[in-house]
């Protein structure tokens, strides 16, 4: 009889590698519109997935539905994105009523599963905003609801599509430096955006799983592609060392709070602006403050965090979160049998910026921005001089990421895609798998394998399915 083990891993390659279902692609090629939904209206939802969508694919999607628990917010975000549809507080209503080809998930972290798995359950695909989820019990439910529907989850990781991370990529796959070894990889938030997720719900890890999932997903993804493996074990160590708790004094918001003319870290939303009017509103509604102070007592989520992490072909990654470094940026260095490939990303004073940290992060998230500029990586091939290789990039939108993620799913589903950008539910389970075992590590204090949190078993090598489009309801 086929054990367990077996059967599992083959329910795993299944679902390993789909991004979209069948078809989508053929519904966008005939050129009919897709009907699209949203849940969560925020900045990121009302933006990402909503301004930015009706303003660059008015021929390809429709909305035909906004939801959100907060009916102010859900209101401005409306006017603001320029859509004429209904909008519900009721995700089944909204569902129910509207029939959308897909579903956007814009809402809080630990919410995303909720309505990730009542789409699937009603044949609907679905594109989630990252993280996937944020436990590993979610996670589960997630893989099973897929495995039992008709339909995908499509994950958004847009880094992988910026052309920088994407030349990486490229270096690796064509040996270079022949068989990868190890990864050291150090992510530094600075002072302005490190500081902004204590001051929002992403200080509470039972709704954002920490910065573990949060936004090391993004790191963790990226490390996975770059590996083509499966994460095996990982080990760590993270604290509460700075935010939260440890703070010299606290206050009950940035706006009315005493000690804003002492406190480096205070913010204020200025009246009349998008924040005002998306949040502080419409706070009244569900208590969510925007400005909130990030040393109030009930942050509990680690602002220090280092993490190893064991491959399935014995690749070895070191990883590093700071999240109150004076500035922000990545260093990245790639050890292989042949050569090693170092490169950094946002560094100011290796690429001579004088932008502020501050304008800097509300560049990086601006949609569609064609302002090219290159940013250098260097390549070291063993007994041999170093390349400098010049990597035409954009500013705004992740590094071009986000642009060629929408693009890649709304206009061209059928387009090659030889480097495997696109991520499926599988990717999106190993990202946060290695961030939520990185949490229980550091919890039980030993290495935790990421077979003991699902029934995804790791593998050796990733395993790639054609990228197919959603399909249109009837």
């Amino acid at each position: 009889m086929e054990s367990r083990r077996s059967f599992l891993s083959k329910i795993g390659l299944a679902s390993a590698g789909a991004f979209l279902s069948p078809s989508l692609e053929a519904m966008i090629l005939k050129k009919e519109k897709l009907k699209v939904a949203l849940v969560g209206t925020g900045v990121r939802g009302s933006s990402f997935f909503g301004k930015n969508l009706v303003k660059t694919y008015p021929g390809e999607i429709e909305f035909v539905g906004l939801c959100d628990i907060n009916p102010g917010r859900l209101a401005y975000a409306k006017k603001n994105m320029g859509v004429s549809c209904p909008t519900f507080v009721d995700f089944d209503k909204m569902i129910g009523k509207t029939k959308p080809d897909l579903i956007l998930v814009a809402t809080t972290d630990a919410t995303h599963d909720e309505y990730i798995v009542k789409a699937l359950e009603n044949d609907i695909d679905v594109m989630t905003e990252k993280p996937m989820t944020t436990d590993e019990h979610k996670c589960q439910a997630i893989i099973e609801a897929e495995r039992k529907s008709k339909k995908k989850v499509i994950v958004s990781f847009n880094y992988r599509w910026a052309p920088y991370y994407t030349k990486i990529k490229e270096l690796i796959s064509s040996g270079e430096i022949g068989d990868l070894v190890s990864i050291d990889f150090n992510w530094m938030l600075n002072n302005y955006h490190g500081a902004s997720y204590f001051r929002r719900w992403h200080g509470l890890e039972h709704m954002s799983g920490g910065l573990w999932v949060h936004k090391a997903t993004h790191h963790f993804d990226l490390l996975n592609w770059w590996v083509n493996s499966d994460p095996e074990e990982v080990h760590a160590y993270g604290a509460l060392e700075h935010y939260g708790h440890n703070g010299p004094f606290r206050g009950d918001n940035c706006r009315t709070c005493p000690h804003k003319n002492k406190c480096q870290y205070h913010w204020e939303i200025t009246p009349g602006s998008h924040y005002d009017k998306l949040y502080t509103r419409n706070e009244h509604y569900d208590g969510y403050v925007r400005d909130n102070c990030l040393f109030r007592e009930e942050i509990n989520i680690h602002d220090k965090m280092s993490a190893q992490v064991k491959y399935k072909n014995n690749v070895v990654a070191n990883y590093s979160l700071t999240t109150y470094s004076p500035y922000e940026g990545v260093r990245i260095a790639f050890n292989g049998r042949k050569g090693r490939i170092e490169a950094w990303h946002g560094i100011p004073f290796m690429n001579k910026e004088a932008i502020s940290q501050a304008d800097m992060h509300k560049q990086e998230m601006m949609q569609g921005e064609d302002n090219h500029h290159y940013k250098p990586l260097v390549l070291h091939r063993n007994f041999e001089k170093h390349e400098v290789i010049n990597v035409k990039e954009e500013k705004g939108g992740h590094g071009g990421g986000d642009k060629r993620i929408m693009n890649k799913i709304f206009k061209h589903p059928n387009s090659p895609d030889p480097l495997n950008h696109c991520a499926g539910t599988r990717d999106g389970a190993m990202s946060i798998l290695i961030g939520i075992a990185a949490r229980r590590s550091v919890e039980r204090n030993r290495p935790v394998k990421i077979e003991e949190l699902t029934d995804l078993r790791p593998r050796e090598e990733r395993i790639i399915q054609k990228v197919v489009g959603p399909e249109r309801n009837s």
